[in-house]
């Protein structure tokens, strides 16, 4: 979420290499546990060698996934090597924007940041039960499942918020914030102001208010026995430590003392809160009450790192933590940076590899891979725009899920960091003498340096060929690691799966299309048991390379296309794609439209016209450009370029206290169109 600085099991070591998991289809093994309602659930066939514990495992931030795609997902999260998957929000919450179900566009990304009640479900990842099955699919896989979660504010749609809450909240919307909670927080310096004004525009919750807390509470504790094994609290840095500065209002500020020590299970629970770093963020103090919390800027660091191809160890190895214990979320990056401050552009997906190599490789903190949009680059920061599938197919990496099976064979290893043949563009993370990690930024790199490892030959868990010798504390291999690549060594501990079934669309696919129908070209490998469902169709078979008409069911705008495979010892995977109809249109230079003025006191007399299209390309920063006044009360604005189709906002470019129509997507633009504020 936005800050106002601008978001299996059982480990058997002595494992002998290549060993091939024959499987336990069809044991029962009981998940009930006493104050929960989960059933007993069948075991998979395939057993990954996951960590038993998070913290020593690896995150999957699935982020704007459905329940159901999650769970249709799990054999793949678990054969990537992921320890844990971490949901968007579950909380009730805004219905943005008509309930539009893009990323950005008609919909948003952010409005399950925005609750309006703290009860499990919205329309945009899907209903209590559907969670509940999701964490039931999760215990099969060893997968544990972490939900976002946000106590600190509600939506600014006062009137969407439900009574159950502000009854909770002491009976009153007014009672329910704190005392500055609807005043915009503008002194990051001032803890009071930190802790309760109104962040990013977001009404801040008096989260000291006993009754809130009880109600927060019981919604925890509903996400625990649905299956829940831990929490991300969102905007964490905004809600009071013991000794912060309080308002006068009789309460203490002990919410992070229910919050992580009187939840059920507490014991056993991933709890970690979002504390971007920044002016008077008292890192060392949230870790040491909540027990761990985010490393927003190591994030930075080492994605400066990778853009600049210096990955010295001087640069990567401190963590910007300070004094504070290293108990700690990692990421290459989170769903904030990659959306507010722009490096979505500068990190390649294969930036993003090396980093997290490095970040999972590492001994302490627990990395988060944060999942890209589905189909998204460096041209497309939304890719397919679409909320409930899955994001890019990145997650599942050859060296992504290598190092994630690295990770949990090295727990409890120290880590070493060197330069080989002191080159910064390549980094070599060593654990103990057991195995190595090497990241490669750029040009090929020679191996013949130092190193801890004990003697032996070691195959690139990667490749699943390429050797390398160790003799008398040197490194030594043929074949030069290639320009960003990854090398993943280690012997004890090695577990050889069959590979992955895959299913797909063609590169070059097109998620939105004009007229009635579209073609898609599917492809599949390493199965010959591939099947799609259409619109909740029945399922077909289909081959590598074969093209079928998806069309939306009538009364919607959306294809729903749903790909599925099964390989080697009933390896599962799952792929969902979604086709958007639209109105695909030109806009000419000179184009000229017109705008009505309300007749009301809101609107001020210099209006603005906001032009963009879902190429990001835009007519200037918001408000966009001044219109020229026709007449008292009519605007105009004249198109200076031609436009693929664009989308517009009239507003009055108030700073302070801005109106617009419309409220969300822009309008289609029809030449000579006179547009009007619809009652």
């Amino acid at each position: 979420m936005k800050d106002g600085e601008y978001m299996f099991k059982r480990i058997l070591a002595g494992i002998l290499s290549a060993i091939l998991i024959t499987g336990t289809a069809g044991v029962i093994v009981g998940c009930s546990d006493k104050g929960t309602d989960k059933p007993q659930t069948e075991q998979k066939s395939i057993d990954f060698k996951t960590a038993d514990k998070v913290q020593d495992g690896a995150i999957l931030q699935a982020f704007c996934w459905d329940f159901n795609t999650i769970k249709e997902s799990m054999s793949d999260i678990a054969a990537a090597g992921f320890t844990a998957v971490q949901t968007s929000p579950i909380n009730e919450c805004l219905v943005g924007e008509d309930g539009g179900m893009e990323l950005f566009g008609k919909g948003k990304w952010y409005y399950h940041y925005q609750p309006t009640d703290f009860k499990i479900g919205n329309y945009q990842l899907g209903t209590r039960d559907e969670f509940k099955a999701m964490c039931d699919e999760a215990e099969k896989y060893g997968v544990k499942v972490l939900v976002d979660v946000i106590a600190n504010h509600t939506t600014p749609e006062l009137d969407e918020v439900s009574e159950d809450l502000i009854e909770a909240g002491g009976g009153s919307l007014e009672l329910l914030y704190h005392e500055n909670g609807l005043e915009d927080l503008t002194d990051y310096g001032d803890r009071l102001e930190c802790t309760t004004h109104k962040m990013g525009g977001l009404p801040d919750i008096n989260t000291e208010r006993p009754s809130f807390q009880k109600y927060f509470l019981d919604y925890l504790n509903d996400c625990i026995a649905c299956g829940a094994d831990g929490f991300r609290h969102d905007t964490a840095k905004h809600i009071g430590l013991p000794d912060d500065p309080k308002e006068d209002d009789g309460f203490k500020n002990n919410f992070w003392e229910l919050a992580t020590k009187k939840v059920d299970k507490a014991d056993d629970m991933f709890i970690y809160g979002e504390v971007l770093q920044g002016n008077n963020d008292r890192l060392a103090e949230y870790i040491d009450e909540i027990g761990r919390t985010t490393s927003s800027t190591y994030g930075g660091k080492l994605r400066a790192a990778l853009t600049g191809d210096n990955i010295d160890t001087a640069v990567v190895s401190d963590y910007w933590l300070g004094d504070a214990d290293l108990s700690m979320v990692t990421w290459v990056e989170s769903h904030d940076n990659y959306i507010n401050d722009g490096t979505w552009y500068q990190l390649t997906n294969e930036q993003v590899i090396l980093g997290w190599a490095i970040i999972s490789a590492r001994k302490d903190g627990t990395p988060l891979f944060f999942s890209r949009p589905y189909n998204c680059s460096m041209d497309n920061e939304w890719g397919m725009n679409r909320i409930g599938t899955q994001g890019d197919d990145m997650y599942k990496d050859k060296s992504v899920s290598a190092v994630n099976f690295f990770r949990t064979a090295m727990i409890g290893e120290e880590e070493n960091l060197i330069n080989p043949n002191f080159d910064s563009t390549a980094l070599a993370v060593e654990r103990g003498t057991k195995g190595m990690v090497i990241v490669n930024t750029c040009d090929e790199l020679k191996v013949d340096f130092e190193t801890n490892l004990a003697d032996g030959t070691y195959v690139d868990r990667v490749d699943n060929k390429t050797e390398y010798v160790v003799k008398d504390g040197k490194i030594t291999c043929e074949t030069p690691v290639p320009e960003y690549s990854v090398v993943v060594l280690y012997n004890e501990g090695y577990t050889a799966y069959e590979t992955m079934p895959q299913v797909g669309v063609a590169d070059d696919t097109s998620f939105i299309f004009e007229g009635d129908s579209h073609k898609v070209k599917l492809t599949c490998a390493n199965t010959s048991n591939a099947t799609y469902s259409l619109n909740g169709a029945e399922p077909k078979p289909f081959k590598n390379g074969d093209e079928i008409t998806v069309k939306p069911e009538s009364g919607s705008d959306v294809a729903k296309l749903e790909l599925r495979a099964v390989g080697a010892q009933n390896l599962k995977t799952y792929e969902r794609v979604e086709f958007t109809h639209k109105n695909l249109y030109k806009i000419d230079e000179g184009t000229k439209v017109y705008f009505e003025k309300p007749d009301s006191d809101d609107w001020g007399d210099e209006l603005y016209a906001y032009v963009y299209n879902d190429d990001d390309n835009e007519n200037g920063m918001w408000p966009g450009e001044e219109m020229k006044k026709e007449s008292d009360g009519r605007y105009s604005y004249t198109f200076d370029i031609t436009w693929e189709t664009p989308y517009i906002i009239f507003n009055d470019g108030d700073a302070s206290d801005s109106v617009q129509y419309p409220e969300g997507q822009g309008l289609e633009v029809v030449a000579d169109k006179t547009y009007k504020v619809e009652e």
